[in-house]
């Protein structure tokens, strides 16, 4: 049997030397080359680069010192369903490298059988037996090895997924909670509004009673506060929305949970996001990850193809037994043994097979470009709108503080007799519309830092896929 199989290795190596039309050199992998990028424009004036472990932590969103927001976010992550979905990929990722590589192992099938037959003046003829077979395509190309690297690829390419899945889902989380806080403090200075403004038509229907004020400018003011009535609605609702949208990243029914109202500027604080950050820290983004492992997996794939051109050498036994007594059915036995070669390269679909991996190889190239000029874009974006609401956070803070000296100079003017209450009202109404500006900016900057957090890939260590991939190989 050993001289048979030598003669049948030799068989098929010399057929794969006479197949030498068909290209089956491997390429090792390389990673798609990309546009560069040394620093971030918002970051070119700033201090030195720090390192990439002290930029962003791993449980990034604590850095808002905001307690209730931390216990949202351990909620989201046990309970969320797409998170859970993703979690459930991964497994079947994982089920599918032992189902790849099952292929390089022989299959074996037992069976046993009995045949009665009954024919018109003849006795009652029964036949029993039993047998076995074994089937073994032998892997001597490695093309089974190969798609077992293939989909060990994309078992690491849904694993990226669940840690994209997972920083969307704490991102969404904090997002929502910081709107939500945001809207509180909107519904209570639109309660404020709405009461100054019905203090400013009590005046007026007393000056139109003495004929000191016309009645359209009382018809006005009553405009005015029905659209602030609209605008304290239209709150309210934007609240029980997105508090909607929030129990769902919870894994609670909409309209179960709702959040305690709260103060933003009060509950939460605005980190420091550190200067220079180095450009390396892309390489952290589970999207950008999983689109170069996917990248590795049809690399690999490209090669099982190319390694399908070769012949294929399958070694099949046979054995079994047979007897016309039950009693019988052990005491002899047949065996049998045949190799066989296959020679695919005459198969035109195996040649198509290889030149549509190929293909799809290049797709995942450029959507790994894609996905990586999309995370410069990002991060760009994250940083020129964190500064840009800084800067503006200066200026409305000033806003604010005029304004306030503004109020306390017209009170004291009020009690002088100087001015009158309509522009105290006035003043403060002013005064409430910045304060409304400075509330919505610290809510732009919590949003662009988390933001900012997410295009730099949250906190997660970084991937070599190059080296991962040959170390799975």
């Amino acid at each position: 049997m050993h001289g048979q199989l030598v003669v049948v290795l030799t068989t098929a190596l010399g057929a794969a030397m006479l197949s030498g039309c068909a290209d089956v050199k491997m390429t090792e992998y390389k990673q798609p080359e990309t546009p560069m990028k040394t620093s971030w424009s918002q970051s070119a004036s700033q201090s030195a680069a720090v390192e990439p472990a002290e930029t962003i932590r791993p449980d990034w969103w604590r850095e808002f010192r905001d307690p209730y927001l931390d216990a949202l976010v351990t909620k989201a992550i046990a309970n969320n369903i797409d998170v859970k979905i993703l979690a459930a990929r991964t497994r079947v990722a994982s089920a599918q490298i032992g189902e790849a590589r099952a292929g390089a192992l022989p299959v074996i099938d037992a069976g046993a059988g009995a045949s009665f037959e009954k024919s018109t003046g003849q006795k009652l003829s029964k036949t029993f037996n039993a047998g076995t077979q074994i089937n073994w395509e032998l892997d001597i190309w490695g093309k089974v090895e190969k798609g077992v690297q293939a989909q060990t690829a994309e078992f690491n390419a849904t694993e990226a997924d669940w840690r994209a899945g997972y920083l969307n889902l704490v991102s969404g989380v904090s997002t929502s909670y910081f709107q939500i806080l945001q809207l509180d403090e909107q519904i209570e200075q639109q309660r404020l509004a709405l009461d100054k403004n019905r203090q400013i038509l009590g005046i007026y229907d007393a000056m139109h009673k003495n004929g000191l004020l016309p009645n359209t400018r009382v018809l006005q003011q009553r405009a005015e506060i029905n659209r602030l009535n609209n605008d304290l609605l239209e709150l309210n609702r934007a609240r029980d929305l997105t508090g909607n949208a929030l129990a769902t990243l919870l894994g609670v029914p909409a309209g179960d949970f709702k959040v305690p109202a709260g103060r933003l500027q009060q509950k939460v604080h605005l980190p420091v996001v550190p200067n220079g950050l180095p450009s390396e820290l892309l390489k952290r983004r589970p999207d950008i990850v999983a689109a170069e492992y996917r990248v590795l997996s049809s690399h690999n794939l490209a090669g099982q193809a190319k390694l399908a051109q070769l012949p294929s050498v399958s070694l099949t036994g046979r054995g079994g037994t047979s007897s016309f007594a039950l009693t019988d059915l052990l005491k002899t036995f047949t065996l049998g043994f045949l190799p066989s070669i296959n020679f695919p390269v005459l198969d035109p679909s195996v040649k198509a097979r290889v030149r549509t991996s190929e293909a799809e190889t290049k797709v995942a190239e450029e959507e790994y470009r894609r996905t990586v000029m999309g995370a410069f874009e990002e991060v760009e974006n994250a940083l020129v709108n964190l500064d840009a609401h800084k800067r503006q956070r200066e200026e409305l803070q000033q806003q604010v503080e005029h304004l306030n000296v503004v109020a306390a100079q017209i009170d004291g003017q009020l009690k002088e007799g100087v001015v009158s209450q309509l522009e105290v009202f006035e003043t403060q109404r002013s005064l409430l519309g910045a304060k409304l500006a400075l509330l919505a900016n610290h809510q732009q900057i919590l949003s662009d830092t988390v933001t900012l957090y997410k295009a730099l890939g949250g906190g997660w260590p970084t991937i070599a896929v190059g080296a991962v991939g040959k170390a799975d190989q």
